[in-house]
């Protein structure tokens, strides 16, 4: 079993490297923020817009959400199912919740397999392109908040 969610992270892995090297590149530098109590409660730019966050977290070559989560939207299949559904998000966490999910999975799980969309230092094998710069810029965290938020309905 072990071996089966390793194999399934590395071809996640290198998918969405594939997809990261398409994406536009984001700026150099990072807005400050302070994690407290498992969240990022100060927003990183200016408020979320909800059809841009949805745009970001459906497309496979900006975010690849849809490689490890089912998104309510039939639309768009296949989805990934080794994460939690997004349905229903909205309702189970806050803004900051979120955003410190999306800027770092792993300060709240050591263990997380996604990506830390906002982070740069302390990765390893890191494509020379992309060295000292993050996947998402801030402005497109607090997009793909401002959706998530939406999303209050639970998984059908």
């Amino acid at each position: 079993m072990q071996y089966a969610v390793n194999a399934a992270a590395a071809l996640l892995v290198a998918a969405m490297a594939a997809g990261f090297a398409q994406a536009q590149t984001p700026p150099l530098s990072l807005v400050p923020y302070v994690v407290a109590g498992g969240s990022i409660e100060k927003p990183l730019a200016a408020p979320g817009n909800v059809q841009r966050g949805q745009a970001i977290v459906l497309d496979k070559s900006l975010s690849s959400c849809v490689l490890c989560h089912v998104v309510p939207d039939p639309e768009h299949r296949p989805m990934g199912n080794i994460a939690p559904p997004l349905a229903g998000v909205g309702a189970r966490l806050s803004a900051g919740q979120m955003r410190l999910r999306l800027v770092d999975s792993t300060l709240l799980n050591a263990h997380s397999i996604m990506p830390p969309y906002y982070r740069v230092e302390g990765l390893h094998q890191v494509a020379p392109a992309w060295r000292g710069k993050p996947i998402m810029s801030a402005q497109q965290i607090e997009d793909m908040v401002a959706w998530l938020l939406t999303l209050k309905e639970p998984p059908r």
